[in-house]
């Protein structure tokens, strides 16, 4: 009886051992997403499962709506230790490094979500995006793509003629170039100041997000034209935090937050093809109208910004992002050999 107790009481001693032993991971992230939104509902669930996966040792505490600092701000303020990790998308730094357009939306590039997630999975793109971001004290954990974005207007925006004078608002980089091709005025703006502008006049529309995410947050009720399905945009936006403070992290709390991202990515892509399905058939309903652009405006639009990629490529790194993109997409079949 007495070698009983005293074995239970060895043990629940070790398990308290091996508790106090635990080490506990707090990280402050900032995402452009508001909490309303389909993805920023999205990135709720990925806390929720690295704190349940993690048994509470890791512990996040999310900003959302780009709350701390702004958007494009994000990924230097986890860099200084401002925040632990960067939830907005590698396209904000293009001022940085042309490079991180090419890990930001490509744009003209791939079809759907799961060609671009296997190229960073299965295409070498990880080990060369990592190569970017470790030059600047940051580590990429992953990537999350809802898909083909639906630009939206309020005229009609049926084809590249109706983009003459078009006045737009565009985030930074590959974008401007491609769209000022294409004879459309792109203004950079950040996402908080989208519906004051419209409302004002300064511009005439707004790439914005999917159109799901577009719908979610009232933009619809300002503009009565989108085209869909998209074919311009599709934006990586990525998990990527503070090195040092990641490799501080035992190996698990790594492994925890890097298959959460998977996770959120597979749940993302899956997601926005129900939601864009459901939400292009509410808006017809409502009186939007949805352009679906025609092949050989597509096409058009697919030459001017692959005419850019090489443009944009003035980096080291941007030119061996490109090459890796080429030599992916041409085993896809999506660009001539």
């Amino acid at each position: 009886m007495k070698l009983t107790h005293l074995v239970a009481g060895t043990a629940a001693a070790s398990i308290m051992a091996l508790g106090a032993m635990a080490q506990t991971t707090t990280l402050r992230i900032q995402t452009h997403y508001g909490p309303e939104q389909t993805s920023g509902k999205l990135a709720s669930e990925f806390v929720d499962n690295v704190q349940t996966m993690s048994n509470g040792e890791i512990q996040i505490e999310m900003f959302y709506s780009s709350s701390v600092v702004g958007s494009v701000e994000t990924f230097d303020a986890a860099a200084t230790g401002i925040l632990d990790c960067d939830m907005t998308g590698g396209a904000y730094q293009t001022g940085k490094n042309p490079a991180f357009q090419f890990v930001g939306d490509i744009m003209g590039g791939y079809d759907d979500p799961y060609q671009q997630l296997s190229w960073l999975y299965y295409g070498g793109g990880l080990e060369a995006a990592q190569e970017l971001y470790n030059k600047y004290d940051m580590e990429l954990i992953g990537w999350w793509v809802y898909g083909q974005e639906s630009l939206s207007s309020n005229t009609p925006i049926a084809g590249v003629e109706d983009l003459q004078g078009w006045k737009f608002r565009s985030p930074p980089g590959m974008e401007t170039k491609i769209f000022e091709k294409l004879g459309a005025v792109p203004v950079v703006m950040d996402f908080t100041e989208v519906f004051t502008a419209i409302e004002t006049g300064i511009i005439d529309a707004a790439d914005y997000s999917g159109l799901a995410n577009n719908e979610s947050i009232g933009l619809y009720d300002l503009v009565k034209h989108a085209n869909y399905p998209g074919f311009h945009s599709m934006p990586s936006d990525h998990l990527a935090c503070n090195k040092s403070v990641f490799d501080a992290m035992p190996e698990h709390h790594q492994r925890i937050m890097k298959v959460a991202m998977e996770s959120l990515a597979l749940r993302t892509a899956l997601q926005f093809q129900v939601l864009n399905t459901q939400a292009a058939a509410r808006l017809r309903e409502a009186g939007v109208t949805l352009h679906e652009w025609s092949t050989e405006d597509r096409q058009q639009f697919r030459n001017a910004a692959q005419a850019t990629w090489p443009e944009f490529a003035t980096s080291p790194e941007a030119e061996a992002l490109v090459q890796s993109h080429l030599d992916y997409l041409g085993q896809l079949g999506l660009v001539g050999n």
